[in-house]
């Protein structure tokens, strides 16, 4: 027997002993025996994350942390499991994973610092107790649940400790040597998300919020079709519910679209997430925890057709311009990777890249805004005359497949967004098939989504 669905269960799903049960049984209803893939539970993470700096600062941090981690996976495990014996094992690998976090903990402490490679295994513990506990669950409900965590399976990576690749042809080599492989659809895999083995067998971290793309990662090497993501969300909406009431849910998306809406700032998916699975032709299904009634946001290749076009408006109100001045610096060969391979040496991500005759323009997130300046202004040389930072910025998205074919289109956006009095700064158009998006000020940027959003989303009224 096949897996023909992975299911992946997300921290906010996990908030307390009911989102396990919950889970449970989902998962339990399900007509063939799935693969799951599962987050920390929420918070847990970043608990670790403030362990580590607290260790790192004093040894006297360490108890602390331990203590409240402790104390919060035993309330868990006997809400979750009233069955003794169920509870006492969990509550032992549990215990012995405790021990090993602050093995590393108190390792940190002593030399004052934590290399990335730590930093990831420390943070790796949250997916760990979470696979116990929701195999506990399972297990409470009758069914053959077994925790697996990346070291078992072999979920390979590259050597980049956080914000790794995942090795797909490594990890589907290994996963056909051991016991996930050999007894598929005979037990319930509960796998750790998150994290997996460079070739040194060290963990890398596949970043923050990167159990989304480990899992489409194994449904990828266990060949299933179906990827099924359950959140604390309906699934992609027309805008963000938080800021415009009048969102609506999005049933059917391309690949593309889902893309450009989880890259321009929708946090409904880690962008990678579509990666593997669109190379496979595969689905992916985002479902709500909390309304499993409701078909959620289907994501394939056909994607669907909108009579507007537009599938969605969203915004990053995080970010900041670097300016690039310089007598054609826009077409002198070599000036945009020398930009790119210096901040990238720097572990800055540039957002996008602009360019005109006289001026390239950069967007990085605002938080890495003044050290990318630091680092440009370093760069000795060649055509580049000055470099300014720009902040309080914002971009706003209008993403839908076909929209760069639409004739009359981009003008109904842009005109929407004039009427509304918001002036533009910056418009980029064209770099993709589905998204045209411009920057704005950070205080304009809410009220061009409201505009665009009733021009294509709501009725208009007269």
């Amino acid at each position: 027997m096949k897996f023909i669905k992975v299911m992946k269960f997300g921290g906010g799903c996990f908030r307390d002993a009911d989102g396990f049960k919950r889970a449970a049984g989902i998962i339990r209803k399900e007509t063939a025996c799935p693969a799951v893939v599962v987050s920390a539970a929420a918070g847990v993470t970043d608990d670790l994350e403030a362990g580590l700096k607290r260790a790192v600062k004093s040894e006297a941090g360490v108890g602390r942390t331990m203590r409240a981690l402790r104390l919060r996976h035993e309330r868990l495990a006997s809400a979750l499991l009233p069955t003794p014996e169920i509870r006492a094992g969990v509550l032992a690998e549990i215990d012995h994973r405790l021990i090993r976090l602050e093995r590393l903990l108190r390792g940190a402490a002593l030399i004052g610092e934590a290399s990335p490679f730590t930093r990831a295994h420390i943070l790796s513990y949250g997916e760990r107790w979470a696979a116990h506990l929701l195999a506990g669950s399972l297990r409470e409900k009758g069914l053959d649940a077994r925790p697996l965590e990346s070291e078992q399976i072999g979920l390979a990576a590259d050597d980049s400790p956080e914000d790794a690749t995942a090795d797909l042809q490594a990890f589907q080599r290994a996963i056909k040597k051991n016991a996930l492989g050999l007894e598929a659809g005979r037990f319930i895999p509960v796998i750790t998300g998150f994290y997996g083995l460079d070739s040194r067998r060290r963990i890398a971290s596949f970043g923050r919020n990167g159990s989304d793309y480990s899992a489409a990662v194994v449904a990828v090497a266990l060949h299933a079709p179906t990827l099924e993501i359950w959140k604390d969300v309906d699934g992609f909406m027309t805008a963000d519910p938080k800021r415009i009431p009048g969102a609506k849910p999005i049933a059917r998306l391309s690949f593309g679209e889902a893309a450009e809406l989880s890259y321009f700032g929708a946090k409904v998916l880690h962008p990678r997430t579509l990666e593997p699975i669109s190379r496979r032709n595969g689905t992916i299904r985002i479902r709500h925890i909390f309304r499993p009634d409701r078909p959620g946001t289907e994501i394939s290749a056909a994607g669907g057709v909108r009579p507007d076009v537009l599938k969605s408006v969203t915004h990053n109100d995080r970010l900041a311009i670097l300016r690039v001045f310089g007598a054609g610096v826009g077409c002198k060969p070599g000036i945009i990777g020398i930009i790119g391979r210096s901040l990238a040496d720097h572990g800055v991500n540039i957002i996008s890249v602009i360019t005109a005759q006289t001026v390239i323009n950069v967007l990085v997130s605002e938080s890495d805004g003044r050290r990318a300046l630091k680092i440009l202004r370093s760069i000795r040389g060649g055509v580049i005359a000055r470099v300014e930072l720009e902040e309080g910025l914002a971009l706003v998205a209008a993403v839908g497949e076909g929209l760069s074919r639409r004739k009359g289109l981009a003008g109904r956006v842009f005109t929407a967004v004039a009427e509304a009095g918001v002036n533009v700064e910056i418009i980029s158009s064209g770099a993709s098939g589905v998204a045209a998006y411009f920057l704005v000020r950070k205080a304009d940027a809410l009220p061009a989504v409201q505009a665009l959003h009733a021009e294509f989303f709501e009725q208009r009224r007269g």
